[in-house]
């Protein structure tokens, strides 16, 4: 890179899609979402025509105010150099997120912290791009010692440091080369929402849910939380439909105080649900643990709204959850998930990521992928979620064969959209919306 190369340019977009209109994304806690990225593009004087694309992921009301943040720490980064920008992302990484005054709005939670999560993950598929790599490949080729250079272990130490984090890349550092070759020939497994939003009627739940086995997928998941009778009817529609062998995991959205939470999933053990997602407040560790005993053998799963690598380390710690799921925008981005997947392998945990929103197959699916070559070396139990829609708005969209997602070739993060997506569906002036106003 040229010494004189700096970023000119960051410029953020409002984009929505009115999921609403199907009830594509509705839930016990969500009943009308319409997935939205608060989009953010950061450009060079490079001269390659190469931009980082990151964004947001919200459904809809709001997203104004998610924009706005990214647009207040993206422009932090106008002007500086380069080359020491992208070389030095642990240390952008901790300035954005300790910063003195925008800390305050948290600290590492919300708006604030999803925004530096845009901001950083950008900055990744820069990277990725001028390496020409994408980003799955670029972090698995890191040395061990270049990896743990980007995490913040502050509030970590009493169950991860920097020295036993070494170790665990160190150990995983000999199979490298392998794992990449049973990855890129068998790709990583996935399983499908698709089938269970709860605003799908009976008869498309049933269609989708055949659909799901016959495209390969070993396991499907199913919003719950709304009606127990309800609750029960589906269930058992998916279960006659799939059969005995398909994992049918159950998500509740927060929806339950702790009681409530194992009461209800107990009502539901006939129909051998693999997990329960998300029983109660994403704050609530003790709950989490009190449910977690209380319905086992039935596992626990939650992460989308995790804030943190903290809350991630104490349900590790109270032994709460039996998947972790971390989401790619939810925290502040690419290091900190790094952060979280170290946790997962030092309490071996393993990972199965959230990714039911537009763009978060693409994103998430790079760090599974890394966490299987570089850090846990392992694919047993885990699976990345997978939802059929909005795919085709990315340059490089995820490819999925037999329920595994295809490990990405081209250079970048995955969160690039195409020109035509963004002028269509920016809110509130793009034509779709519109011409839906109309």
């Amino acid at each position: 890179m040229s010494v004189g190369q700096r970023i000119t340019a960051v410029r953020t977009l409002d984009v929505r899609f009115p999921t609403s209109r199907e009830l594509d994304g509705s839930d016990a806690m969500n009943p009308d979402p319409d997935y939205s990225a608060a989009y953010v593009v950061i450009s060079t004087d490079a001269g390659d025509g190469l931009e980082g694309h990151g964004f947001a992921f919200t459904i809809g009301r709001g997203n104004e105010v998610q924009t706005a943040a990214i647009d207040t720490i993206g422009s932090w980064l106008v002007g500086r150099p380069l080359a020491e920008t992208l070389d030095g992302l642990g240390a952008v990484w901790t300035e954005l997120v300790h910063d003195s005054q925008l800390r305050w709005l948290g600290p590492e939670k919300g708006v604030i912290h999803m925004a530096v999560a845009a901001v950083v993950n950008a900055l990744w598929d820069l990277r990725a791009k001028r390496a020409g790599q994408p980003l799955w490949k670029l972090l698995s080729d890191l040395s061990p010692e270049e990896l743990v250079d980007l995490v913040d272990f502050r509030y970590l130490t009493d169950a991860l440091t920097r020295d036993e984090a070494l170790a665990i890349l160190r150990a995983a550092e000999p199979g490298r080369a392998e794992r990449e070759r049973v990855l890129r020939e068998r790709g990583y497994p996935g399983y499908t929402t698709s089938p269970g939003w709860l605003g799908y009627d009976d008869e498309k739940l049933a269609r989708l849910c055949r659909e799901a086995v016959d495209d390969g997928f070993t396991q499907i998941k199913l919003k719950v939380g709304a009606d127990l009778d309800d609750d029960k009817r589906r269930m058992r529609i998916a279960r006659d439909t799939v059969g005995p062998d398909i994992r049918i995991a159950i998500d509740a959205n927060q929806r339950w105080d702790v009681g409530p939470a194992i009461e209800w999933v107990q009502a539901l053990a006939e129909f051998e649900p693999w997990w329960v997602e998300e029983p109660t407040s994403p704050d609530d560790v003790l709950g989490h643990a009190a449910i977690a005993r209380g319905i086992a053998p039935i596992k626990v799963a939650t992460g989308e709204h995790v804030a943190n690598r903290v809350v991630f380390k104490q349900l590790l710690q109270a032994e709460a959850i039996a998947y972790m799921q971390i989401d790619a925008t939810r925290v502040a981005g690419v290091n900190e998930n790094i952060a979280n997947l170290l946790l997962a392998a030092k309490f071996g945990v393993p990972v199965c990521p959230h990714a039911g929103g537009v763009g978060l197959c693409e994103l998430v699916q790079h760090l599974s992928m890394f966490d299987f070559v570089a850090v846990s070396g392992l694919l047993d139990d885990r699976v990345i979620e997978y939802v059929d829609h909005l795919h085709e708005h990315f340059v490089e969209p995820v490819v999925m064969e037999r329920g595994a997602y295809r490990a990405p070739t081209g250079p970048g993060a995955g969160a690039e959209m195409h020109e035509a997506t963004l002028a269509r569906f920016r809110f509130p002036d793009g034509a779709e919306w519109a011409e839906g106003q109309a």
